[in-house]
């Protein structure tokens, strides 16, 4: 429940209070993460030949650290990227050659968008139109953050998605209501009544019939980690890899309503999955069948 709470506050943050001692002193931090990026997230190897680049922006110092007083920086010493490589052998590579003058290399690919809406202070409630338009989804997540934290405030959490008292929620997508019985929970101290909003970061990942977790309790749904997930295939199979479903064009609505009005500006996140195609073909052109 302190998440936007900085070390030299009677109730710290005590997970940052932990990410702190790792550069106390002005120590060095060493760092190794998975780039997320839509063809690192797929299975095959690509074929030879292919020209890779990529760019990396950094965030802006306000953004990634938490403080009330100082004023640090964030300095990176050295960076290396880590790209494992196959040897194949000259057989199956005549083999790629003799199918690629025929067809192409096909790569189905989990693309993701990230979209962002301002919501102003004073609103009691807020529609979105057109929050996805022509290609819909296969999955989405909403989630609503304070506007200063999102543009980088450093005594603020972006990553703190509060519950604003949020008491109806629902999607449209080409005029039909997902769910059916749009969410409707209380965030109220006196009565909480959330599980059906908070049951969404299970059935909107797929794990809710598995014996499987994804460590935000129901405690915590409510103070910092309040998500809606909804999977938007017919058959619940967003989570299947190698499962695909028809591609379906049209418009998604967001509808939200709050308890109150909002006593800040704040920012309604829209992370998006869609199922598209990746095609290499015997030159090295790559092709999508997306644009962006």
């Amino acid at each position: 429940g302190y998440m936007d709470d900085t070390l030299d506050l009677s109730n710290p943050n005590t997970a940052l209070e932990r990410r702190a001692k790792y550069i106390q002193g002005n120590r060095a931090l060493d760092l190794i993460g998975h780039l997320h990026c839509d063809v690192f997230n797929q299975d095959k190897f690509l074929i030879n030949g292919v020209e890779v680049r990529m760019r990396l922006i950094r965030s802006k110092d306000s953004f990634c650290l938490m403080e009330s007083r100082t004023i640090s920086k964030i300095r990176i010493l050295d960076a290396s990227l880590l790209v494992r490589r196959a040897k194949i052998s000259p057989g199956v590579l005549l083999s790629h050659a003799r199918m690629l003058s025929k067809t192409t290399a096909k790569y189905p690919l989990t693309r993701v968008e990230v979209k962002t809406f301002t919501i102003h202070a004073g609103v009691v409630g807020e529609s979105i139109d057109n929050a996805i338009l022509g290609q819909l989804p296969k999955r989405i997540i909403v989630g609503f953050v304070d506007n200063k934290a999102f543009n980088g405030d450093r005594k603020l959490n972006p990553f703190n998605f509060k519950n604003y008292r949020i008491n109806f929620f629902s999607l449209y997508a080409d005029g039909m209501q997902i769910p059916s019985r749009p969410l409707q929970p209380n965030f109220s101290k006196d009565d909480p009544l959330y599980v059906e909003a908070y049951h969404t970061l299970f059935s909107g990942t797929g794990i809710h019939f598995l014996n499987e977790g994804n460590s935000i309790s129901r405690d915590d749904y409510a103070n910092g980690y309040t998500l809606f997930a909804f999977d938007l295939t017919p058959d619940l199979s967003a989570n299947c890899a190698g499962h695909w479903n028809l591609v379906k064009h049209g418009s998604l609505r967001i509808e939200v309503r709050f308890e109150k009005a909002l006593s800040v500006t704040i920012n309604c996140i829209v992370y998006a999955e869609f199922d598209n195609v990746l095609e290499i073909d015997s030159s090295r052109q790559v092709i999508v069948d997306f644009s962006g």
